[in-house]
């Protein structure tokens, strides 16, 4: 039997035990020791009587409801080949979103067309392949710049995705403006990618990682946020959406109390930009990064937003080829941002399929969309409070399709490799995430994550996998 900390050990004390009378309400789970801080107590975010952490939970037979119409997910389907092949002898329910998305045709053929007719290197060439391979790279970045609202293209950068994202901030803006004693905060639902940089930076210049820890429902504590601001804050490291509790924090509140410090703000968007529409502009964010793979674009190819007047103070990170403005042994001058953070030749048709994605995702009713996926969250939660011994980590508000779990009695790797045999393709493990799992006294879980192309049917796929699983487990 797994124990509320995941552990599968018995506490050996009963309700009788501790003084609870026979024929009571069951006592709720203790909380695991990293989520001990939000035992109780006001959360001054919300409106008087509205605290989430003693809130009765929605109740675990509500019956799911389907999505509305409004949004033809059968039309967006046919754009992703993948989803029309068989895995194990059945149809693929691709149900691994948050690890990459899929691509649809116009990107497949966006990076075909670049390498079969459009091969060149970027920038300064005088022949027609080089000014069209420019031609297509720069309007790459103004799509990413539409994408993210931001004002300037000129603001986006170009890395290999957010992981690189941050280690350019971390290794630039940070070498050149954190010391001694300063301070990191870095919130408790971050992937690793938005933890080990800070980490190796602060080693480095002597400076202090502080974690903003979780509550119970998987929301950031935000009383335990502003008690930890204070003007030894130098950057604040938010995710926009965790890719383990489908949480979404409220960073333009939490990016305005960290300026009000002289704090600067990173975001994680690499799971946000996919699910909902984003505005740097509006969430004042001083930093942003996303991923491509995880908005339908290939693999090695993201974008870092920065505030101009940020971006023009911070050093080269890598020198080479593309940042420089000229060269010689007596003195260097380098190129204008955001070149001078782009050394040596990017990955053109990663810019090229990029193009493709956003500009797809942007064809879109970004309003109808995010309201269908909304709709399948909901739906989806509900169909999994249905099944027999699921553990769902975290219930905040307003999350997007990310849902971890454990299934009583069975492994979550041996869980995902069942669900695989019946063609249904989740994640198993860590996540990237160890300190969000930790705060639920968990080392692995299994995950399953949502886009804007998948269906009910691909949710009832995976209630019923799930089901037999467990009754499979019972047997035995």
């Amino acid at each position: 039997m797994t124990t509320p900390d995941g552990s599968g050990r018995g506490t050996g004390l009963t309700g009788a035990a501790v003084g609870r009378p026979a024929g009571a309400p069951a006592l709720p789970p203790p909380l695991p020791g990293a989520l001990a801080h939000a035992a109780g107590g006001p959360r001054y975010w919300l409106p008087t009587g509205a605290d989430r952490t003693s809130a009765p939970a929605a109740p675990a037979t509500a019956p799911p409801v389907a999505p509305a119409g409004g949004f033809d997910v059968e039309a967006v389907r046919r754009d992703f080949p993948q989803l029309h092949r068989e895995v194990n002898g059945r149809p693929l329910v691709w149900l691994d979103n948050g690890a990459t998305t899929l691509k649809p045709r116009q990107v497949i053929e966006a990076v075909g067309e670049h390498y079969a007719a459009g091969t060149s290197n970027v920038h300064r060439g005088a022949h027609t392949l080089a000014k069209q391979a420019t031609e297509i790279y720069e309007e790459g970045r103004a799509e990413a710049a539409k994408v993210l609202g931001a004002p300037d293209p000129d603001g986006i950068v170009f890395v290999r995705g957010t992981t690189e994202a941050v280690n350019l901030v971390a290794q630039t803006w940070g070498r050149a403006n954190l010391g001694v004693g300063d301070e990191i905060l870095v919130s408790a639902a971050e992937h690793h990618s938005n933890l080990v940089p800070w980490q190796l930076i602060a080693k480095e210049r002597r400076a202090r990682v502080v974690p903003i820890p979780l509550l119970p429902d998987g929301q950031l504590d935000q009383d335990a946020y502003r008690d930890r601001l204070g003007f030894r804050t130098k950057l604040v490291a938010l995710t926009h959406a965790s890719n383990v509790l489908g949480t979404v924090p409220p960073v333009a509140e939490m990016t305005a109390l960290a300026h009000r410090y002289g704090a600067r703000v990173l975001v994680d968007g690499a799971q946000a930009v996919a699910h909902f529409p984003v505005d740097v502009t509006a969430l004042d964010a001083d930093f942003y990064a996303f991923s491509g793979h995880k908005v339908f674009a290939p693999t090695g190819i993201g974008a870092l937003y920065g505030k101009r007047e940020l971006l023009e103070a911070m050093p080269p990170w890598q020198g080479g080829g593309n940042m420089i403005d000229s060269v010689s042994f007596e003195e260097t001058r380098y190129a204008p941002v955001p070149h001078r953070l782009e050394a040596g030749t990017g990955h053109i048709g990663g810019v090229a399929g990029l193009r493709a994605a956003l500009r797809y995702l942007t064809g879109l009713d970004r309003q109808a969309a995010t309201a269908y996926e909304e709709q399948l969250t909901g739906y989806a939660l509900a169909a999994l409070r249905t099944v027999p011994g699921l553990r769902l980590l975290g219930e905040a508000p307003g999350r997007i399709g990310v849902f971890t779990f454990l299934l009583a009695g069975t492994d979550p790797i041996a869980l995902a490799g069942a669900l695989d045999r019946q063609g249904i393709a989740v994640r198993a493990g860590h996540h990237c995430a160890q300190p969000a799992l930790a705060a639920y006294g968990l080392q692995s879980a299994a995950r399953a994550s949502l886009a804007l192309y998948n269906t009910v049917q691909d949710v009832d796929a995976l209630v019923a996998a799930l089901r037999g699983v467990q009754a499979e487990g019972a047997a035995a």
